[in-house]
């Protein structure tokens, strides 16, 4: 085998490392000794990312846009698999029962609220002043900024197919818009709650009396064991996510057996979603092992919250600088009126809707499930823990499994879009039917979050 840097395949990924490393020891550096930017409360990560996409765009430093998209993919799977593994304490705030089914509302009647708005958009584009515009364009924007890069991708170059000149790379520049909205007004709306916390006499990540307890329970494995605890917990996640490859592997062969046309439809979203598999496998495993601690098949608890939350934190890390760095500006290519439009009626609309639902479902931890929420909304379910974390720093509210347990039950609630994503296609006339449609769906989804809320919410 050669060792050179002849061999490109063996060098690319460690190289990408290090660039994303170097990158977040910079940022880490100029955060700490620029007054502005400690301040801004702009996470290492983010800054890191837009310092590698502003060395990407000057072409010095060659990067491997398919190896950063990897790491972007498999660093949310394995990031809530470490995440999910970890053991609730008895301490730790929970959600109430329904708090996923509604979380799942939320997220798809944010999807209907970004849609209807998209819509208004560009069918009044269309009317007026853009006469050849695709009046279903607008569609694009729920699927950009709720949905991330992979459906944009996927819907903008089915529209393209059917007459929607540019839709890929509309899809995918509105994307990268909401990405990079999800960062920069989201961190802005994180200084804000921040100051309203500081003034309320409170402060999210304030220092803490640590204790042995905090890095370690008594019933675990004990440090002078054979195998290293951080080992441990690398083999419990890894196991989990080899274990979710094989299932979703299993699931997808099974639903093609059986229709060729529903696998097409749905091969891609288990594959786009397997974070939401390793996560429900992860918790499997973390029952079964605690139900063998308490039928005394085993002794010693073999996670540990401390390196797991660590954990957790480096998949995310790296995550969202691959992220932001795999962004390419050039995917926006003309357009610029409905982009515009789009991009910044979808920022501000979606902060309001979510302002006033957020409050209604996360009564004890309203601050952390808004800003998780729209990072997620916006961009990805990796902005939204990015942002969460800059006011939930170990994750101890709720918000974050929230946002995976919302996904779940956002399959079964989304179903419904995809007919209506479809359906605007078809005519002029089907586009305001599908407008109709949206505005019904989605009134129907603000029902059942209120009903289910009921008059005693738990906080």
């Amino acid at each position: 085998m050669d060792y050179s840097a002849a061999n490109v395949s063996l060098w690319s990924v460690i190289i990408q490392l290090g660039l994303i490393a170097a990158a977040i020891l910079l940022a880490g550096f100029l955060r700490s000794k620029i007054p502005f930017v400690r301040k801004s409360m702009m996470p290492v990560a983010v800054l890191a990312g837009f310092l590698l996409l502003i060395v990407k765009q000057t072409g010095l430093i060659p990067f491997n846009g398919v190896i950063l998209e990897t790491l972007v993919y498999h660093g949310i799977a394995l990031g809530f698999i470490a995440m999910s593994l970890r053991v609730p304490g008895e301490d730790r705030e929970k959600a109430g029962r329904l708090t996923g089914l509604k979380s799942g509302a939320l997220i798809v009647s944010t999807y209907l609220v970004q849609g209807v708005v998209g819509l208004i958009i560009t069918i009044g584009l269309a009317l007026t002043v853009m006469p050849g515009l695709f009046r279903a364009a607008g569609l694009l924007l729920p699927m950009g900024y709720g949905q991330g890069p992979g459906q944009a991708n996927n819907i903008g170059a089915s529209y393209e197919a059917l007459g929607f000149r540019g839709g890929h790379s509309f899809g995918l520049a509105i994307a990268a818009a909401g990405y990079l909205c999800a960062c920069i007004v989201g961190v802005v709306m994180v200084n804000v709650l921040a100051r309203r916390r500081k003034n309320r006499g409170g402060a999210s990540g304030t220092a803490q009396e640590l204790t042995v307890d905090y890095f370690q329970d008594r019933s675990e494995i004990p440090v002078s064991d054979s195998v290293d605890k951080l080992s441990v917990q690398l083999a419990l996640i890894f196991v989990v996510y080899l274990f979710t490859y094989l299932a979703t592997r299993g699931l997808t062969s099974g639903i093609a057996a059986l229709s060729e046309g529903l696998a097409n439809t749905l091969n891609a979203l288990l594959w786009g979603f397997n974070f939401i598999v390793g996560s429900a496998l992860a918790t499997l495993l973390r029952f079964l092992l605690g139900r063998a601690r308490r039928a005394r098949i085993m002794v010693h608890q073999y996670q540990n919250n401390y390196l797991l939350n660590r954990i957790s934190g480096f998949f995310f890390d790296v995550m969202i600088v691959a992220g932001i760095a795999s962004i390419n500006l050039e995917d926006l290519s003309g357009l610029w009126m409905p982009f515009i439009l789009l991009t910044v009626a979808g920022a501000v609309v979606t902060w309001l809707y979510l302002a006033i639902v957020c409050r209604r479902i996360y009564g004890g931890y309203y601050e952390e499930g808004l800003i998780s929420m729209y990072g997620m909304l916006t961009g990805t379910i990796s902005s939204g823990v990015l942002l969460l974390r800059e006011i939930d720093p170990e994750l101890k509210t709720p918000a974050a499994n929230n946002l995976i347990t919302g996904s779940s039950f956002g399959i079964l609630f989304g179903a419904p879009v995809l007919v209506l994503i479809t359906m605007a296609t078809r005519s002029n006339t089907m586009c305001f039917v599908t407008l109709g449609l949206a505005a019904a769906y989605l009134a129907a989804l603000l029902v059942l979050i209120y009903c289910l809320d009921g008059k005693k919410r738990e906080a």
